[in-house]
């Protein structure tokens, strides 16, 4: 079966266990393109070519292209999920996460590492150090994080897919900047913040020396912090390969986190430092949307936060 074979319906977006890109792949196999053109898109992004449905560029088609046929207007959420997601990638909680983890309730009991004893040679006949994974005491209840998006069809229908998508990236970087708040306050509370008077570069310094089985590979400050950083002497030496990217001198990447008060220095490992929890992916009213109900749409997303290893954060509060 190629891609203009296969017969989409709702029912794909409702199927256990599986995401309409997972029933979409199962049904036109990424296999069969293999050397072909086809081979650089995904099975949603073949559907897309089939029903001819630009989403950007020069010829980008209106919202009402996707409802061109009953087929074409099962792509609709799928279209309004992916903007959503790309807007939440573009935020810093990806960057600052070591791992996600599924979790198929709400409620989620972690492993912990303990090492009591240094690495170090072992005599012969000797028992060597433990290290040792162990259940966690401690239980991470995830919350709901939501929006209600609301838009009637007469009044997006002849806007550009373009467009339309740029505000649903808008909706999903807000939605993540919030969760990336709670990510932070289990930072904070991780650890026993150490007290400083202002902040010197000599403070940044010393944070980056505090880092002894981690490496301190971002340092997270609020958009104020972030000016009197960059304005130091020392600043003036720094310098980075890559133009997106802040560094201090040392090699630490400077991340500007709006959630983060003035007061609040976070320096963390990023391979180690957080776990990110999820019970699901992305959440739409998918009925509603291939229906062009699109009046009030709800949008969420449950997650929840743990602090991975000790020593792998470290906090200054400004004072």
């Amino acid at each position: 079966m190629m891609y203009n074979d296969v017969k989409l319906e709702k029912g794909m977006y409702h199927l256990a266990g599986k995401s309409f890109l997972q029933a979409l792949e199962e049904a036109d196999p990424q296999a069969q393109y293999a050397g072909t053109p086809l081979a650089a898109l995904d099975a949603y992004e073949r559907q897309l070519k089939r029903f001819d449905i630009r989403v950007n560029g020069a010829g980008c088609d209106r919202v009402e292209k996707f409802f061109t046929t009953t087929e074409s207007a099962v792509l609709f959420p799928e279209f309004v999920r992916r903007a959503i997601v790309q807007g939440m990638r573009e935020a810093v909680l990806d960057e600052i996460t070591a791992v996600v983890t599924r979790c198929e309730s709400n409620r989620y009991q972690g492993v912990v590492l303990t090492e009591t004893a240094a690495y170090s040679t072992t005599n012969e006949g000797s028992a060597m150090p433990d290290s040792t994974i162990t259940e966690s005491d401690s239980v991470v209840s995830l919350a709901k994080y939501g929006r209600t998006i609301k838009a009637s069809y007469e009044a997006v229908r002849q806007q550009k897919l373009d467009v339309f998508a740029l505000m649903l990236r808008r909706v999903g970087k807000e939605l993540a900047d919030s969760v990336t708040g709670a990510a932070l306050d289990v930072l904070v509370d991780s650890v026993t913040a150490t007290s400083v008077t202002g902040l010197a570069y000599g403070d940044l310094a010393a944070l980056y020396g505090s880092f002894t089985s981690f490496d301190m590979k971002a340092v997270l400050v609020s958009p104020g912090v972030m000016a009197q950083i960059l304005v130091m002497d020392e600043m003036l030496e720094a310098s980075s390969k890559d133009v997106t990217e802040i560094r201090l001198p040392f090699g630490t990447r400077l991340i500007n986190c709006k959630q983060l008060d003035d007061d609040t220095v976070i320096g963390l490992d990023t391979d180690f430092a957080l776990e990110q929890i999820r019970s699901s992916e992305v959440v739409l009213e998918t009925d509603k949307l291939i229906d062009r109900q699109l009046d009030c749409i709800g949008v969420s997303i449950n997650v929840g936060f743990r602090a991975l290893m000790s020593g792998a954060v470290k906090v200054l509060e400004i004072t």
